[in-house]
């Protein structure tokens, strides 16, 4: 038995390939095809319709990189095909690679309409079914020759130039293959696909088990009723054989999945921006078309950015998208702008994901999802739950936690909670892969691998190809026909999202819960790779921040045209460049270059927003007011207000006995040694010393980093076992009020300016680095005295702990981690905080101290720059800047306080005020503002945005200047009121208000 059990599956895999799957298409006719290319930018379609075309023939090489080739294909249906269906199979030049990285192509009529796309698993047009021969077809197909950065002919990870079009050349990329008229044979397809399915299911059957001989009887007698010679005249015959087992239902107990149909499509990757608007266009034409045809079938797609691009860019695909809405089937979710990083956008930017997604399903299609769609996403921040239940969503689906390299995560279905306590239904589809095919393994896998088996029975299964492979296949959606109920393989049935969830939580309304950050133990170096995208993200949060507090303010006291326009494009601009493979640094060099440009242009417009509302508050005149756009009062400028007098500058360098400088107050005194490094900052208040002793802090260290694969993305823990302290000083000077620090290494210079202003318990480090090193990690760090067995990092509308310890591999595991504004660690009594404005990458670690002092040092390293060579080869090259402050004896609402300053500088416009009062302002510093703005729907009203920052419960009273406190109410993210929630009380009109540890509210008051 065991010898016929090879024989009949190694018969089975010659006798498809070979004979059965040919046979689909049994008599073809070449095509009539013709060229036009261009290597510019992408032509309109009407341009592309009526170019000037000439003739090409299969085995042609075409397509320079990221070119576009139109290509004119016609042909006519034999007259004696009549009665019989008939198909184009259209080959591009498809290589051996996955659907969506390599040539695609979207074929329209010559009226341009789209028709469908075109990828190697998707490469048929259908003309007729039946035919009644003599018909004329006539397309144009619009060919992207995107080059394959992968490559199929080299090793994985290979620095390459292909990603950029100013460096890739023009070299053809593709070799045109056969364009024909074929005739399709249904009965012959649909026994490739009875015998697909039979033979995984086969495979994943417990060899001992009856149903696997049951079926390897089955397929053994349909390959002998195949005739070789004659595979049509006898496909029946063969499907009559295994009709029986196919017709076997499964059992009460099988595992049920939810298909949901699906193309992850990453909005900019190894392709640049402008080629994702195309890869949605094909995707959705495919979908669309699919929809037609399979009435079973179901369709999700998540990304507002993507139905906006289709929207704007290709509207005729559009309206199909739009009437496949309206019937239900092709089902917009997620919510949010893009599927984003979760780790690194800031507090209001987070937010606004959701605002700005789930306001165009809503205003486009009527639709609000509760179910929050990111399958790719690297991680999952503390503060994301409130934020998803603060924007009417209730529902997370998630894949990517299953590549974790250390810890299998210990559940399928369960509830997360986050900082404040909200609790989220989330779902990690066992299948692991947001791209399920439908083959007998997968599913096979789902089943096994569901770890809440006997408290629940179903799983979720995104299926197709992504990344531009067009999404769900005819053989799919057959494939998951047969298995609606089969014995040995789960129950697949077509649902939505939603239809998923519902069923799961009602058939598991008590499911074990998960505290704190969904932690990705893989591709821990997005949080660094790509430094000028991670500050371009981080200073346009800030100007956003800075414009509607400024024109919400001028527009209440002076008039001022508040921007909503302006403000709304700019907002989705960065909201789509914080999509989960730009801002952490995964694409191309094409992609990272635009988002360098793009973030020059947005600071510009929004500073130009920002002076024109601080004109409008300060008239005209020669006082200079300073505006501090921080929650906390800066000096004489109050929070959120301005004032005729800011700050003094800093304390003034002098020499150090022992060689090098120190600065000093009445509040602190910092050492710099004569190698530029801090030995010491002491803290007068306290009367403690922050840094270690025989140890210091602004200690620049470089390491090796080349890991194991994904470049780009991972730092793998064994970077650590190399590295070296970059000690070597070329100069050590006093500077202004700042002791400059200058070092050369490797092909790289770096130059640090420290100061300690007047009357600030802090120490800035603003450093420069021309980098021009190859593999390697820098990192700044601080070794201070503190026993800390955890530590604090912010993030969204919080901070979340993290161990210093590794009692356990999950602990070892978060070896890199993600911070916003500050780290923050502390032991009773004395803290020490690390403020940043623009890294997020950082470990902490901490290890006990030899000799007679025996104590603990607690090093805080923040990640500065990084030199992978994949999938850009010039990653980080040039000149970066960084600022970072060191805070001993600081509190968590001094590191709050003092993250917003690094974040939020100060400015100063001349006018004619005095004093600018705040539009709005709180009595507790523990309750921070995050936004003040006019509401999105332009009535005028204002909308204001809190938190509790500290982790404690706080009382403030919210004072509002020309609203009418009276009548506030409380909103979602989205600005419609809190049904169920009771009006904030007022009190002498001003607004009193109670809040949990970290909680989020959002007020919304009419204007007066």
């Amino acid at each position: 038995m065991h010898d016929d059990r090879k024989l009949v599956e190694a018969r089975l895999e010659r006798v498809l390939r070979e004979r059965i799957r040919p046979a689909v298409h049994p008599l073809s006719i070449p095509l009539s095809v013709e060229i036009w290319s261009t290597t510019g930018e992408p032509v309109p379609v009407a341009e592309g319709l009526t170019a000037d075309t000439r003739p090409i023939a299969p085995g042609t090489a075409w397509g320079a990189p990221w070119g576009t080739s139109w290509f004119d294909v016609s042909g006519t249906v034999p007259e004696e095909w009549v009665g019989l269906t008939v198909e184009a199979v259209l080959d591009l030049g498809f290589t051996p690679r996955t659907p969506g990285f390599q040539c695609e192509g979207l074929v329209h009529l010559p009226d341009g309409t789209p028709v469908k796309g075109l990828h190697p698993r998707n490469d048929y047009v259908r003309v007729g079914a039946p035919v009644a021969g003599g018909e004329r077809v006539h397309w144009r197909i619009e060919a992207a020759s995107n080059p394959d950065i992968d490559g199929v002919d080299r090793p994985p990870f290979q620095p390459t130039h292909l990603g950029d079009k100013e460096t890739a050349g023009d070299q053809p990329q593709y070799v045109l293959g056969d364009m024909r008229l074929a005739v399709f044979d249904e009965t012959v397809w649909n026994l490739v696909m009875d015998l697909e399915v039979l033979g995984e299911l086969m495979a994943e059957l417990p060899l001992e088990g009856a149903r696997r001989w049951e079926i390897l009887r089955a397929v053994a007698r349909a390959l002998d009723a195949v005739d070789l010679q004659d595979v049509g005249g006898t496909a029946q015959a063969a499907r009559d054989e295994l009709a029986g087992v196919l017709a076997t239902p499964a059992g009460p107990a099988a595992h049920r999945i939810s298909a949901v149909g699906h193309a992850h499509i990453d909005s900019a990757w190894l392709w640049p921006l402008r080629e994702t608007v195309r890869k949605v266009a094909r995707t959705a034409s495919n979908m669309t078309a699919l929809l037609e045809q399979e009435p079973d079938f179901v369709f999700t797609m998540s990304q507002a950015q993507q139905f906006a691009w289709l929207k704007e860019r290709r509207p005729e695909v559009y309206a199909k998208v739009k009437k496949a809405v309206a019937d239900g089937r092709f089902v917009p979710t997620g919510g949010m702008w893009v599927e984003s990083d979760t780790n690194m956008p800031g507090s209001e930017a987070m937010a606004r994901q959701f605002v700005h997604g789930k306001r165009f399903f809503l205003e486009e299609f009527g639709i609000e999802s509760d179910e929050v769609w990111l399958p790719d996403t690297f991680g999952f921040a503390a503060g994301l739950p409130q934020i998803i239940k603060a924007a009417g969503s209730n529902r997370l689906l998630t894949q990517k936690i299953s590549w974790s390299r250390t810890n299998s995560f210990p559940h399928h279905t369960f509830t997360w909670e986050g900082i404040d306590g909200t609790r989220i239904f989330t779902h990690f589809p066992p299948v692991d892969s947001y791209n399920c095919e439908m083959t007998g393994s997968q599913l096979a896998h789902a089943a096994r691998n569901f770890k809440e088996k006997g408290a629940a029975t179903r799983s979720l299964a995104p299926t197709g190809f992504g990344d531009g492979g067009g999404g769900t296949t005819r053989e799919m959606v057959a494939k998951a026909a047969r298995m609606r109920s089969l014995d040995g393989a789960p129950k697949v049935v077509w649902e939505t999202p939603q239809e998923f969830f519902t069923q799961a939580e009602a058939e598991y309304p008590d499911p074990p819960v998960w505290v704190g950050e969904l932690y990705l133990e893989l591709h821990r170096a997005t949080l660094t790779s790509q430094a000028q995208t991670k500050r371009g993200n981080r200073r346009s949060e800030s100007l956003l921040t800075e414009a509607e507090l400024w024109a919400a303010t001028a527009a209440v006291r002076t008039g001022f045209s508040y921007p909503h326009e302006d403000l709304d494009r700019i907002w989705k601009t960065v909201l789509l460049h914080q999509f989960h493979d730009i801002l952490p640094g995964s694409s191309i060099a094409w992609v990272h270059r635009e988002a360098r440009e793009t973030y020059a242009r947005l600071a510009d417009e929004l500073e130009q927003i920002i002076g024109a509302a601080q004109r409008a508050l300060a008239g005209e005149g020669s006082v200079e007011l300073v505006f501090n756009s921080a929650p906390h009062e800066r000096g004489s400028a109050p929070a959120l207000g301005a004032a005729a007098h800011g700050q003094g500058g800093a304390v003034t360098p002098v020499p150090r006995a022992e060689g090098g400088y120190v600065l000093e107050n009445d509040r602190l005194r910092v050492e710099i040694d004569a190698r530029g490094l801090v030995v010491s900052a002491y803290d007068h208040e306290a009367g403690r010393e922050a840094v270690a002793p025989g140890q210091a802090a602004n200690l620049l260290q470089l390491h090796p980093d080349f890991p194991n694969q994904w470049d780009a993305w991972d730092v793998d823990a064994f970077y650590r076992n190399v590295g070296r302290d970059l000690t070597d000083v070329s100069a050590l000077v006093v500077e202004g009020g700042a002791v400059r620090i200058e070092r050369a290494f490797g092909h790289s210079t770096v130059t640090q300016w420290l100061t300690v202003p007047a009357g600030a318990k802090r120490l800035d480090i603003a450093t420069e680095v021309d980098w021009h090193e190859t593999e390697k990690f820098l990192k700044l760090a601080f070794a201070l005295d503190v026993k800390a067995d955890r530590y604090a990092s912010e993030t969204q509308f919080g901070h979340t702990y993290r161990p210093t310890h590794q009692n356990t591999s999950w602990e070892w595991a978060k070896f890199e981690a993600c911070n916003h504004r500050f780290v923050h660690v502390d032991e009773p009594g004395f803290g020490v905080a690390v403020v940043n404005d623009a890294t997020y990458g950082h470990d902490v670690t901490r290890a006990v101290r030899t000799g007679a002092d025996g104590g603990t040092t607690t090093t805080v390293r923040a990640s500065l720059l990084r030199a992978p060579r994949y999938p850009d080869p010039e990653t980080d090259q040039g000149v970066h800047r960084f600022h970072h402050a060191l805070v001993p004896g600081a509190t968590i609402g001094d590191a709050v306080r003092e993250g917003y300053r690094a974040n939020l500088p100060e400015r100063r416009v001349t006018g004619s005020a005095q004093r600018v009062a705040p539009l709005v302002s709180v009595d507790n510093d523990a309750v921070v503002v995050s936004a003040v703005k006019l509401a999105d729907d332009r009535s005028g009203d204002l909308v204001v945005r809190l938190y509790e920052a500290n982790g404690g419960r706080a009382h403030t009273t919210l004072r509002v200047d020309g609203v009418a406190a009276d009548r506030a109410v409380l909103t979602d993210l989205l600005e419609r009121p809190l049904l169920d929630e009771e009006r904030p009380a007022e009190r002498d009109g001003a607004l009193v208000l109670s809040l949990r540890p970290f909680q989020l509210l959002t007020l919304r008051l009419p204007r007066t």
